[in-house]
């Protein structure tokens, strides 16, 4: 059987959101913002603009695909979306050999039908109250945390392998690039909030065909409610022979009991019941009589209800404990983990404008940016965030930025890059191999690309020990990545004297804050590290002969 255009269609798309998201990295080198389908979003760009109070400019492709609706109904949720294309091949592998049964899912779930536009009104509400919810319900955001988080980590553990098994073929028939080739394995937190999330809505198929597209998704109530009357639209003549094939074949449920009717607000235009149909009774085209059934829309006193159910969560959110301020004021509780990455907006509007979609973490080429837990409370959960142990942050990289979709990460050039402090390192003396055990270690100085960090000799002291200029120093976290010490290191980042701005140069603010930031500064031999006192502990920690 010959696949359909919508299938054709619908599998390219998923191809380049796929090629997308395995491009999102350092050096860029996509041709297409690698956030483009994150662009056509409309609970993406609704929550992310009412949230920040802004309009986001480059969200514009879903306030054009909503537009599109109202000729060609819900296109996007048939042929562009990738979750769609997933929960479809998901549903072929759950329903093989299970007949369908016409109209069943429907009388089963009626109720359901309202939702999803529940969902999207109370998606609204805490929006409007600032909170931005796009982390639990936006289809894309969902997506592509699966794919970039957990399915590109499998795949260079999966090629990983591979590699180690014809390694030694290759060494044996001299293809030394392939022997000597390393695959990078990037490993993510809470893995299981993103496999759960996606699995449920994949498991859901059980249930009844697209069942998350049919009675849950936000996005697909937006594009419904630009699909009441489509300029594109199902049509049936009077070949019908009311078989009820096209029910069966409707995964949407779009055809009620009347084969002549159609709810054009559930259907995806697929066209899975014109190729069905025996007698070519069924055809898609502008005009035509509109024979709609009611759509199953939720009462006003439901959506107000709705609306203020998701401003009470925001409230709820807005007076935890771990709620910031942008200003520093007393009683701010701000955790010294908390390291946002280089050119992240002041933290309310960063909260404000995050989707927790996982783009920057997948295009972090040190694996330094990570989800962030509940330790600074459920608003920041699933933020980025630098942790420096597990790698990092790389001077002249400025990836992040560039393919943040909302703004929650300005886009850097490399020269502001360098100038966007995120924190400032710091000497835990009584864990430091020099200052508490007098052995001869040089790694953090030597490591610094910024020059932050030099040794010194003290009267207490056999050897020299390490001190942080903070005028010099980044917060990069070079330093705490490499330090040989284990368990906690003995030198860490914290968020001390980070810079957050909006607008404006970091340049220009780090040099009127008194910072000289600069990287492959070359040392003189006046400043050149030594190591007195007794050396029969050989060379320090990091270093052979």
């Amino acid at each position: 059987m010959r696949p359909s255009l919508q299938r054709i269609l619908q599998t390219l798309s998923f191809l380049l959101f796929a090629a997308l998201i395995t491009l999102a990295a350092f050096p860029m080198v996509s041709p297409l913002p690698v956030d483009t389908f994150l662009r056509m979003d409309p609970v993406v760009a609704l929550a992310s603009c009412l949230s920040a109070r802004t309009l986001i400019v480059v969200l514009w492709p879903a306030a054009a695909f909503l537009l599109t609706a109202l000729v060609l109904g819900r296109v996007f949720c048939g042929y562009v979306c990738p979750l769609g294309a997933l929960i479809d091949a998901s549903d072929g592998l759950i329903r093989h050999g299970r007949e369908r049964r016409p109209g069943g899912e429907t009388e089963r779930f009626v109720a359901w039908g309202r939702l999803k536009y529940l969902l999207l009104f109370s998606i609204s509400g805490a929006a409007v109250a600032g909170v931005s919810p796009a982390v639990l319900a936006s289809p894309i955001v969902l997506v592509t945390r699966f794919f970039g988080l957990l399915i590109y980590p499998a795949a260079a553990l999966i090629c990983s392998a591979a590699l180690t098994l014809v390694r030694p073929a290759a060494d044996a028939l001299g293809l030394s690039g392939l022997a000597y080739l390393q695959i990078d394995i990037p490993r993510y937190a809470f893995q299981w909030f993103t496999l759960t999330t996606v699995g449920g809505i994949l498991a859901a198929g059980w249930l009844a065909p697209r069942f998350w597209c049919r009675y849950v998704c936000p996005a697909g109530a937006a594009f419904a409610l630009f699909s009441a009357k489509p300029l594109m639209r199902r049509n049936v003549s009077d070949a019908c022979v009311a078989c009820g094939g096209c029910r069966k074949a409707c995964p949407m449920a779009a055809i009620p009991s009347n084969p002549f009717e159609t709810a054009f607000m559930a259907c995806i235009t697929c066209r899975a019941c014109e190729r069905m149909c025996p007698t070519g009774a069924i055809s898609f085209a502008a005009g035509g009589p509109a024979s709609t059934t009611p759509p199953a829309l939720p009462k006003r006193r439901e959506m107000l209800l709705a609306g203020l159910a998701g401003v009470g969560t925001a409230m709820v959110v807005l007076t935890g404990l771990g709620y910031r301020r942008n200003e520093i004021v007393p009683g701010r509780i701000h955790p010294a983990d908390l390291i946002r990455p280089p050119g992240a907006v002041p933290e309310n509007d960063f909260l404000a404008r995050c989707v927790r979609c996982g783009v920057c973490m997948k295009a972090c080429p040190t694996n330094t940016l990570q989800p962030m837990g509940m330790g600074a409370g459920l608003e920041s959960f699933f933020t980025p965030r630098v942790t420096p142990r597990r790698g990092a942050c790389e001077p002249l990289c400025n990836v992040c930025g560039h393919v943040c979709p909302t703004g929650a990460i300005r886009a850097l050039s490399p020269e502001e890059k360098i100038w966007a402090k995120i924190g400032t390192a710091q000497i835990l003396r009584q864990k430091c191999l020099a200052w508490e055990f007098d052995r001869g270690c040089l790694v953090c100085d030597e490591v610094c690309p910024y020059d932050a960090i030099s040794l010194r000799t003290v009267p207490e002291a056999s050897v020299s020990v390490p001190f942080v200029d903070e005028s010099r120093c980044s917060g990069c976290g070079f330093c705490e990545h490499y330090c040989p010490v284990q368990a906690r290191p003995a030198v860490i980042v914290e968020p001390m004297e980070a810079m957050r701005l909006s607008v404006g140069s970091f340049r220009e603010r780090g040099r009127a804050a008194g910072l000289d930031l600069a990287i492959g500064r070359h040392r003189t031999p006046e400043r050149t590290p030594t190591v007195k006192g007794d050396a029969s502990d050989g060379l320090p920690p990091g270093f052979t002969d």
